[in-house]
């Protein structure tokens, strides 16, 4: 089974991964992969008699939805506390807390083609993101840029989606173990560089400088964005191995849960690099 750098795409078929084929309904059954030097077979999913296999169409529409409840909860988010500014905190704490429970409920409870746990993830991830874009561009929290900003960094969101999705359609990475191993571990070196500069933000005045609008907090964004548009290409091969295998319509909710986490990430990335470059 090839890992992902996105929990909720964990249990996937076992097959080898190569050229994109993503939205192709092939079945994946009898053929052997090797994973890490080792050989297993492959897994293929069995629906029930009132189900039907995942199709293509199934992750856009799902997806859709998510990120239409994200959108829609996002607004309201920024609305709000455009006109009470001390609900920004309360809203950025509250909203990215239940998400990162939900995310692990997902994981490790199996609920990831749940749509009532995925949608929820959406409307909190929405609360967070409306009220964290107000903080980023509002000079009432040292912000600036204003609408125009987020606007910006919403359209360089979906621009490095699209081309992510070009680049995995044509075959130009291919998506291999060592590539996979080498996205985590790029994932781990950052998360432990960030858990580091948040500790050593309580000796010093701005930590590592990881997120201080310095050279090396733009540098650190850029590598969090990178790494986060290279996930898309894990997310994409995971999302066809459910296609090939013929799993569950259900599971296109995973796998719409699987690339909004992915999305909001970099969202959130591109958003302060482009603060770092609006500050004065």
């Amino acid at each position: 089974m090839r890992t992902t750098s996105n929990p909720v795409f964990r249990n996937l078929p076992k097959e080898g991964g190569g050229y994109a084929t993503f939205g192709s309904a092939a079945a994946g059954a009898g053929q052997l992969t090797q994973q890490f030097g080792q050989q297993t077979a492959p897994q293929q999913y069995q629906t029930g008699p009132d189900s039907r296999a995942m199709t293509i169409d199934d992750v856009v529409t799902k997806t859709g939805i998510t990120l239409g409840v994200l959108t829609v909860a996002a607004i309201v988010s920024y609305v709000l506390v455009h006109g009470n500014t001390a609900l920004a905190t309360p809203f950025v704490i509250g909203g990215g807390l239940i998400g990162l429970v939900l995310v692990l409920i997902a994981t490790f409870g199996r609920k990831m083609d749940n749509p009532a746990v995925v949608l929820s993830y959406a409307a909190a991830e929405g609360v967070f993101l409306g009220a964290l874009s107000f903080m980023f561009t509002d000079v009432t929290f040292g912000g600036s840029g204003g609408s125009s900003l987020i606007v910006q960094a919403v359209l360089g969101t979906f621009g490095v989606f699209a081309g992510m999705l070009v680049v995995y359609k044509t075959g130009a990475i291919r998506v291999t173990p060592r590539f996979t191993r080498m996205i985590i571990a790029g994932m781990i070196g950052v998360v432990v560089l960030a858990l580091g500069n948040i500790v050593a933000g309580f000796f010093t005045s701005g930590g590592l400088g990881l997120r201080d609008g310095g050279p090396i907090a733009i540098i650190f964004s850029l590598v969090c964005i990178a790494l986060a548009a290279f996930s898309f290409l894990l997310d994409f091969d995971a999302a066809d191995k459910l296609i090939r295998a013929q799993a569950p319509e259900k599971a296109a909710w995973g796998v719409a849960f699987g690339l909004t986490v992915t999305l909001v990430w970099l969202y959130v990335e591109i958003l302060r690099l482009l603060s770092y470059f609006n500050s004065d």
